[in-house]
């Protein structure tokens, strides 16, 4: 994609014609955010006019989903000073993408303002132009070849009753005397000072501070959460914590005697945070010094929801985690929630699926579909959104499968390469199938061309019918 662009750039520049916005849109916002950059490192090697960029995702979809896939996309460059005009992309009427990119773009309003320094690097540990996760120790089922996992915070919940942990996930089924848990169940339980007073799931493990661990009689299939402080003091006194652990970071802890500890540490998970506004690049940061440093423990990004907006939370959280996801960077997710909400749990379910979105716009943890559709326009020969919401709702369970649902033959094809399937109208109620890139059914009347998309899966061995929904 970059190679064909500076093809079409240098004819132009031998013909002096440079009134050009250049735009390299993917559906994948990992295959965006590299091809962006390395376009703009080209630009510069060939010192070709750094012509504006105009950013998006394209057939980002829709809801959250298509949402949290534009700001990993959109705001990761924004956050790289990358970017001169943007369009989000939604399977949506048009006019809701408008506030969507207003609010990406308008919290670089006061940035420079509002954001501490951080200290520049002369070599980067990362290769930013492809895609390589952060080798790391594997402690627990942190790093090494897992999954990044998923902490729910529940720090500010009061947790009595096993029903508490519907929303993340879990169900208690009193007719079985057991435990069932959906494909958004999250791994861990983050309690701080509030210890859950039952015993959990073996799919869930409890996280709680030191200082309130401390005192438990049982502390099996628990594990604390450290300060700086009361990591240092722990060896200090020669007590040493000989089980798995995690501590709490910000990058002005990453100093002095604690890096050589952590290279010393086999049982350690770090969590690092920022208060930072420029906050995806100080975490950035705090990862290249721990690469300095030979620091390989695993690391969960924490990130705090600082306003109750659903919209305002999802892009901010996607760009923050996302952004550093994209390059490799992070081993779990746990997204707290604000200080000032009120913490009900339906706000956990809420920064519970966020999570899981997006690690799976990252590709990096696959738990749900994922659906390629493009925003529609006058090519469109047929319902855009009841098409996609009757397709989300038969195929919603096929956890790994990516569905394109294109308006047209004309860019849709092109734009959803990286799907499984495709429901491409091609005509007045004609629909063509693929799988992956190739036609296999073209002209199927559009009644019936979700029926027999699912019978393509059903021969390709993908299918499965849907269990009962546990919400």
């Amino acid at each position: 994609m970059v190679e064909s662009a500076l093809e079409f750039l240098r004819i132009c520049e031998d013909e002096n014609f440079t009134n050009i916005v250049i735009s390299m849109k993917s559906s994948n916002p990992q295959v965006m955010v590299e091809a962006y950059r390395l376009l703009s490192k080209k630009l510069q090697e060939e010192k070709l006019n750094p012509y504006p960029l105009h950013l998006g995702v394209t057939e980002a979809g829709e809801g959250e989903d298509g949402r949290t896939k534009s700001a990993m996309g959109i705001g990761t460059l924004l956050e790289d000073g990358l970017g001169d005009t943007v369009r989000v992309s939604l399977t949506e009427d048009p006019e809701f993408e408008i506030p969507v990119a207003r609010t990406l773009v308008d919290r670089y309003n006061n940035r420079s303002e509002t954001a501490s320094f951080i200290e520049p690097i002369d070599v980067l540990p990362i290769d930013p132009y492809s895609y390589s996760r952060r080798i790391t120790a594997e402690v627990e089922n942190f790093g090494g070849k897992n999954v990044p996992r998923v902490i729910a915070d529940y720090s500010q919940i009061d947790i009595s009753e096993p029903a508490d942990l519907q929303p993340i996930g879990h169900f208690y089924l009193p007719a079985t005397d057991k435990w069932a848990m959906n494909d958004l169940g999250a791994d861990y339980i983050y309690s701080g000072a509030r210890p859950v007073p039952f015993m959990l799931p073996n799919g869930l493990k409890e996280i709680i501070d030191y200082t309130t661990w401390n005192t438990l009689k049982d502390q099996s299939r628990t594990y604390p959460l450290l300060t700086k402080e009361e990591y240092l003091i722990t060896i200090l006194n020669g007590s040493v914590l000989q089980a798995t652990h995690f501590i709490k970071l910000q990058i002005s802890d990453c100093e002095g005697d604690i890096l050589n500890y952590l290279q010393e540490d086999p049982y350690a998970i770090l969590v690092i945070e920022t208060k930072n506004t420029h906050a995806m690049a100080e975490l950035r940061r705090l990862f290249f010094k721990l690469a300095q440093h030979r620091i390989h423990l695993p690391v969960v990004t924490q990130w705090t929801q600082h306003s109750d907006s659903v919209d305002q939370t999802t892009l901010y959280a996607a760009t923050d985690c996302g952004g550093l996801l994209v390059d490799g960077l992070g081993d779990g997710l746990l997204i707290k929630q604000t200080d000032s909400a009120d913490h009900h749990k339906n706000n956990a379910k809420f920064l519970n699926s966020l999570a899981f979105g997006i690690l799976q716009a990252a590709r990096t943890r696959m738990s749900k579909t994922e659906y390629i559709s493009c925003p529609s326009c006058g090519r469109t020969l047929f319902d855009l959104q009841d098409t996609t919401a009757r397709i989300r709702q038969r195929t919603d369970h096929l956890k790994g499968i990516k569905i394109g649902i294109m308006g047209c033959i004309v860019n849709g094809p092109g734009e959803m390469a990286d799907a499984d399937y495709g429901y491409v109208g091609m005509g007045v109620n004609k629909i063509a199938l693929y799988r992956g890139q190739e036609v296999v059914k073209r002209s199927v009347p559009a009644d019936r061309a979700l029926d027999e998309l699912i019978e393509l899966m059903r021969e390709d061995g993908v299918w499965k019918e849907p269990e009962a929904v546990l919400e």
